[in-house]
């Protein structure tokens, strides 16, 4: 982009070696403000979908058509008391929302908003943010063990064990994908979607991963659910039994970011699905690439939409769904996601071996 460029240029004339280092904060910023608003406005989507599926409309009080609804509870979480309580560790039980938050933003530095629209295009791309996202559990740990109560402490323990499980079928779907796209390049793997005989006759989506790759994008939706201990899978914060699992002891801002890490660990992995699977940037018909806007625009809004379509499926479960007991969640991730994988991996393999394959 030739505004980019000549921005470049200037910061390079004005600042010297200091730039690079003002630029990269410059991009950070650009990405993690309106992740924080998508974030902040998630949950309100989410309370007006529920409350349409209740048949109920929803919050409507605060602003119109109660648009700053979310405004209006971050302010309230802003002022409330952060009371650490007195046997706690200090330390670490301030330091469990900032390690559950930090990965879910962190890993936003590989992810490809178009060609060249990366923080960092890395070729390892994949492998960091599979990385990345594991420091996640940590957190939780963390903060479950420093409350010092048994019922965060268990909470805590629920959690990690569930985390840790699912994270083994998604890492498992992303390897299917890395086989099939032959690299751990995330602009690679969008890019890889678009040849074949439909993207070649402009019906782009049934060139995308999630057609061939069905059981395993499945899998991968259902493990994310489990892996953001949301409804169905949130017995992490089973009201009825421990109220409200490894935060139960946190208020205020504390308790705020942990719902703040929640929403945004959603987007993450529903943005992930949309480039493994569902083509990433690209128009799911070459006739609705609308030629004459720019190019970034279409693929930013069409990766927007993308992703806005993984992420309401979440409420969709939420509102569907009664919750799992736990023995039936690591049932489910152990003795059928994982196995499901490794059949299908093992299908993928063969089928790449033969005169098929689709993804030559």
């Amino acid at each position: 982009m030739d505004w980019i460029t000549s921005i470049n240029e200037t910061g390079s004339g004005l600042l010297g070696g200091a730039w690079p280092v003002v630029w990269n904060i410059v991009k950070i910023l650009c990405v993690m403000l309106p992740l924080l608003g998508f974030v902040a406005y998630l949950t309100l989507w989410e309370r007006k979908l529920i409350g349409y599926m209740h048949q109920r409309i929803g919050p409507n009080r605060v602003g119109p058509g109660g648009l700053l609804q979310p405004i209006a509870d971050a302010f309230k979480m802003m002022f409330k008391e952060v009371i650490v309580p007195s046997a706690a560790n200090r330390g670490l039980y301030l330091l469990g929302p900032v390690m559950t938050i930090m990965p879910a933003m962190a890993a936003w530095v590989v992810i490809p908003f178009g060609p060249d629209a990366a923080l960092a295009n890395i070729n390892a791309g994949l492998l960091l943010l599979l990385a990345i996202t594991s420091i996640e559990v940590y957190g939780v740990i963390i903060a479950g063990w420093a409350s010092n109560s048994k019922y965060a402490f268990l909470g805590a323990m629920r959690a990690a064990a569930q985390m840790v499980s699912y994270e083994l079928a998604i890492g498992f779907c992303l390897v299917v994908v890395l086989m099939v796209s032959g690299s751990l390049n995330l602009t690679e793997i969008v890019m890889g979607q678009t040849r074949g005989w439909f993207a070649d006759r402009g019906i782009n989506f049934l060139s995308w991963n999630w057609l061939p790759l069905l059981p395993i994008f499945v899998v991968y939706v259902v493990s994310s659910v489990a892996e953001t201990n949301r409804h169905p899978f949130d017995v992490v914060e089973g009201e009825s039994e421990i109220v409200a699992g490894h935060m139960v002891e946190y208020s205020g801002m504390g308790f705020a970011v942990f719902f703040l890490a929640e929403y945004a660990t959603m987007i993450l992995l529903s943005a992930l699905a949309t480039i493994m699977f569902l083509g990433g940037w690209q128009a799911p018909l070459s006739v609705l690439e609308l030629g004459f806007l720019p190019q970034w625009l279409v693929g930013w809004f069409w990766l927007f939409i993308k992703t806005f379509f993984v992420v309401s499926l979440f409420v969709w479960f939420r509102a569907t769904f009664p919750r799992y007991r736990y023995d039936q969640i690591m049932r489910l991730g152990w003795k059928i996601f994982i196995p499901v994988t490794l059949v299908w991996l093992v299908v993928v393999a063969i089928w790449m071996q033969t005169p098929l394959n689709i993804w030559q």
